[in-house]
C-alpha cells in the first residue's frame, strides 16, 4: 500500500499522513458539558500588524506620494481611502500587499501571539487562525501559512483555515477587526467580538457586540462568558 505524505513550506518536514482527519478531530465540540469552546482568530490586524506594515512599505515605495497615517484611518478598505485621496492611488495601495513579502513581514500586534498561545493550552478550548487571503494568491496563502509557523510555531499550522468566507466555519467566536462579515451564511454559528483597529475604532458598537480594544485587554473574561 503506498504511504501519501504532505510535504510544507519547502522544509521537507512530513506532515500527518491523512492531515484532514486530525483537523476534523480538532474541530469537533465532543463536550459532554457542553462548555467546549471553539475560537476564531482572525490574522490580519488583530495578530499581525497589516496596517503598520502597509504604511511602512508604502511611503518606502512611493516617497513622493500623498499618505493616510494611522491615526486618520477609517474604513476597513485601504485601497478605498487612498483612492478618495486620488483616484490611482487605489491600485498603488494594492500593489503593496500584493508584493512578495508583505504578509511574511508583517510584525505581530503586542501581546497576539502569546493570547493564542495561552488560549491553545487552555482546557476544552479549541483555537484556529481563520484568515482570507487575497484573490491575487501568488504570494499571500503560503505567506500566511509562513508567518504562522515563524510566530506560532509548526505544529500549529494544522490549526489554520483560509477561506473568503468566515461565515461558514463553525465557532463560537470569532476575533476579527472587520466590523460587518458577510457571507452566504446570514446567521453564522459565532459570536463577532470586534478587535480594536486604527480604522474601526471610532465606531459606535451596538449593544448586541463585545468589543476587544487590545491583548492587553480581558480577553480572558470573554471566553469565559462564553462558557456559561
Amino acid at each position: 500500500m503506498l504511504v501519501s505524505t504532505t510535504r510544507l513550506l519547502g522544509r521537507g518536514r512530513i506532515l500527518l499522513r491523512y492531515p484532514f482527519k486530525r483537523i476534523c478531530i480538532n474541530m469537533s465540540s465532543s463536550s459532554t458539558s457542553g462548555k467546549r469552546l471553539r475560537v476564531l482568530v482572525d490574522m490580519d490586524g488583530v495578530l499581525a500588524d497589516f496596517e503598520g506594515g502597509f504604511l511602512n512599505k508604502y511611503r518606502a515605495r512611493y516617497p513622493e506620494e500623498p499618505y493616510i497615517a494611522l491615526e486618520d484611518r477609517r474604513g476597513f478598505w485601504v485601497s478605498a481611502q487612498y483612492g478618495q485621496l486620488r483616484s490611482d492611488l487605489c491600485a498603488k495601495a494594492i500593489s503593496i500587499w500584493e508584493s512578495k513579502d508583505f504578509f511574511i513581514d508583517l510584525e505581530p500586534l503586542p501581546g497576539g501571539v502569546e493570547a493564542v498561545k495561552e488560549m491553545a493550552k487552555m482546557d476544552d478550548t479549541d483555537v484556529f487562525i481563520c484568515t482570507s487571503p487575497i484573490k491575487n494568491y501568488r504570494h499571500c496563502p503560503h505567506e500566511k501559512y509562513a508567518w504562522v509557523e515563524k510566530h506560532l510555531g509548526y505544529d500549529f499550522l494544522e490549526q489554520v483555515i483560509l477561506t473568503r468566507d468566515k461565515t461558514l466555519v463553525t465557532g463560537d467566536l470569532l476575533i476579527d477587526d472587520k466590523p460587518d462579515i458577510l457571507g452566504v451564511e446570514p446567521k453564522p454559528t459565532w459570536e463577532h467580538i470586534l478587535f480594536t483597529a486604527c480604522h474601526n475604532k471610532h465606531l459606535p458598537v451596538s449593544s448586541s457586540q463585545r468589543r476587544l480594544l487590545s491583548w492587553s485587554d480581558d480577553w480572558r473574561a470573554i471566553l469565559d462568558s462564553k462558557r456559561q
